[in-house]
């Protein structure tokens, strides 16, 4: 997706670790505009193979898509690897639905930080018919943790 395809919004000058092989998102389709620590703007379209019976969007992948932003707030892309942070406990309230062809937006912020444990507030909104309307909210409480891909394995 280039620039003219989400507004003025400037491309992130460097790939987030915590997305680079993050093969869902990638799926998804989601589009990173700023991925900071603790400050994430993502996007995504609804496609058709995202419904559900009642042809809204299927509330796995609205959530999905917010725990994409959750990852990207919650882990410094400046960090050395050596820890992740990851969901301990997520709360989520489905305010709309969001239908095929619409674009979601997920913005992501830290509200605190304790030690290695942490809150975070996303809001996933999409484009209506009156301007943006909130279609998620989700909270998520985080923990940080040893990264299993940096430690040695015993033999």
């Amino acid at each position: 997706m280039s620039d003219a395809d989400v507004g003025t919004a400037p491309a992130p000058a460097r790939i987030h670790p915590a997305f680079v092989d993050d093969k869902a998102a990638r799926w998804m389709g989601v589009e990173v505009l700023r991925a900071e620590f603790g400050d994430v703007v993502i996007q995504m379209r609804i496609r058709h193979e995202m419904l559900n019976g009642f042809g809204m969007a299927q509330g796995g992948m609205v959530f999905a898509f917010a725990d994409v932003a959750f990852a990207l707030a919650c882990n410094d892309p400046d960090g050395d690897g050596s820890t992740i942070t990851v969901a301990s406990g997520v709360d989520v309230n489905f305010m709309k639905p969001g239908f095929e062809g619409r674009l979601l937006t997920a913005t992501a912020r830290l509200v605190n930080q304790t030690g290695r444990s942490g809150l975070y507030d996303i809001r996933v909104t999409q484009e209506g018919s009156s301007g943006e309307e909130v279609l998620a909210e989700f909270r998520g409480r985080s923990r940080t943790i040893p990264n299993p891909r940096s430690t040695s394995k015993d033999s």
